[in-house]
């Protein structure tokens, strides 16, 4: 399974960006999706995640500005960021609770890809 991720890039504080992300290969179910962030110097930190059921749970820096949304038929996730800030610059990571034809539940890491919002 690989997650492939796209999106992101260079914008002025207020702009707005679309992260999306889909999930390849021996995929049975998707539990659920999500974002993940990582700036120079911190941890990595939960940004968005979305259930199967489209149950969504947001970082309470993100709320109202940020949003989420899934495809379980199509393993994607997008999310979609609106009045960006220049703290919300980091590497943004898709990540993937995923359901093989095994039964079991794996999880999965994308690619990193950046978001930069301008000073």
């Amino acid at each position: 399974v690989q997650l492939q991720a796209s999106g992101g890039g260079l914008v002025q504080p207020g702009g707005s960006l679309r992260l999306s992300c889909a999930a390849s290969g021996s995929i049975f179910s998707v539990n659920a999706m999500g974002w993940y962030r990582q700036a120079p110097g911190k941890q990595r930190e939960l940004v968005a995640r979305i259930t199967s059921s489209g149950n969504t749970n947001y970082a309470d820096s993100v709320k109202g500005r940020f949003t989420i949304s899934g495809d379980n038929d199509k393993a994607t996730v997008n999310l979609q960021l609106y009045n960006l800030k220049p703290e919300d610059t980091a590497v943004y990571y898709c990540n993937a609770d995923l359901k093989r034809q095994s039964g079991r539940s794996y999880n999965y890491w994308g690619q990193g890809t950046q978001v930069t919002v301008l000073q």
